[in-house]
């Protein structure tokens, strides 16, 4: 018998834009007062999962400058699953802009739900800090 397919809650983002890159279980120390895990989490694991597919298009080091238009849409509990998923949209001379989506996968279930995306610019850099030129795209 084959798996059910994760559903999602979103009516508008019917399955997760771009490639998996990082998934994580949520853990009681990653909660805030309320039990509800910190937004801060979910965002340090999509700047991780970003830097991630950066350095593999720049071929070298990347950093986080922007992090555009992130609203969280739903929660995540201790038990979820984290997927973030990325997705390079544009490459400039020395910096990129990746588009970012953190979905929660429910605690025992195949339930999935989007919790925030963003748009991340990131900047290739040598080893003294400063902008290089991303090499064009491997073949």
């Amino acid at each position: 018998m084959a798996a059910t397919p994760p559903r999602n809650e979103q009516p508008d983002a019917a399955a997760p834009r771009g490639e998996l890159t990082v998934r994580t279980i949520a853990m009681p120390a990653d909660t805030n007062a309320n039990g509800d895990i910190f937004g801060g989490w979910v965002m340090a694991h999509m700047d991780q999962a970003g830097g991630i597919a950066g350095v593999e298009r720049a071929q070298g080091r990347v950093v986080t400058i922007v992090v555009e238009k992130m609203t969280f849409i739903q929660a995540m509990r201790v038990g979820d699953v984290l997927e973030v998923y990325t997705e390079v949209e544009s490459v400039g001379r020395t910096s990129m802009k990746i588009h970012i989506e953190a979905w929660a996968q429910r605690f025992q279930t195949h339930d999935r739900d989007k919790v925030t995306d963003a748009d991340f610019t990131f900047v290739h850099v040598g080893d003294d800090g400063r902008p290089r030129p991303i090499p064009p795209e491997p073949r």
